[in-house]
């Protein structure tokens, strides 16, 4: 049987939100209700116990720690490197959405992984878009330079590097509310929506990562890294 990869190109930040075909769109012309536009950008990174060749295996099977990883959200498989994801129920100003996306796990080039939306298919998004572009790049570092989170008991049982997942996500939701939300001030739904877009993230990526770290390190009867070998922080996105 023929494998069935996903690489549809990128689709613009326009084809998402335009071309969906259930999005919200304003139908009284005395009224313009723009959708609101929320970004949380982020970076981060993890600690994998062996060399970059045998983080770069295990990532390169996803299909056997995807959707173990992501658990508790609902994911399914579209062909051999696509999941379409359910996050969940979150709310705001009486507002609910259960937001559903498509993911694309590309294969690595020089060991840097990207990530990207796709439409999710047989699926109408109910007001909203997703543009999700993700980056993890693999660096071996020496486990020596790692003393302020390695003990020298634990770092006698590595390899003399091991490997540091290095990545970056840049996520941005645009949002058709209903009517009635549009009479909160526009100032206050900007601020809610971007500071719930990044607990979103902070909820959902520290659980994942502590999952793949703990999916691998078990599988290679390796010592799980600390808390201190996962890092998120929140960034500023580049401006031109």
């Amino acid at each position: 049987m023929q494998s069935k990869f996903i690489n549809d190109p990128q689709l613009s930040w326009q084809e998402l939100t335009v071309h969906s075909p259930n999005f919200l769109l304003n139908t009284d012309s005395t009224i313009e209700q723009k959708p609101f536009l929320f970004e949380a950008h982020f970076a981060g990174s993890m600690d994998m116990y062996s060399h970059a060749e045998d983080v770069a295996k295990y990532l390169n099977a996803h299909e056997d720690w995807f959707c173990r990883c992501a658990h508790p959200m609902k994911v399914e498989q579209i062909g051999n490197n696509g999941y379409t994801l359910t996050i969940g129920n979150f709310s705001s100003f009486g507002y609910e959405v259960e937001p559903k996306i498509a993911l694309v796990l590309n294969p690595p080039v020089d060991r840097v992984y990207t990530i990207h939306t796709i439409p999710v298919p047989n699926y109408q998004p109910p007001g909203y878009a997703v543009n999700y572009q993700a980056a993890m790049e693999l660096t071996e570092v020496a486990t020596a330079s790692l003393l302020s989170r390695v003990s020298k008991q634990l770092q006698a049982q590595l390899p003399s590097v091991i490997t540091q997942v290095i990545w970056h996500l840049d996520l941005m939701v645009m949002v058709q509310f209903p009517k009635f939300i549009y009479k909160i001030p526009a100032s206050v739904i900007q601020s809610t929506g971007d500071r719930l877009l990044q607990q979103i993230v902070k909820q959902i990526s520290p659980r994942l990562t502590y999952k793949v770290q703990q999916d691998f390190h078990e599988r290679f009867d390796l010592p799980l890294p600390s808390k201190q070998g996962r890092k998120l922080e929140i960034i500023k996105p580049v401006t031109n």
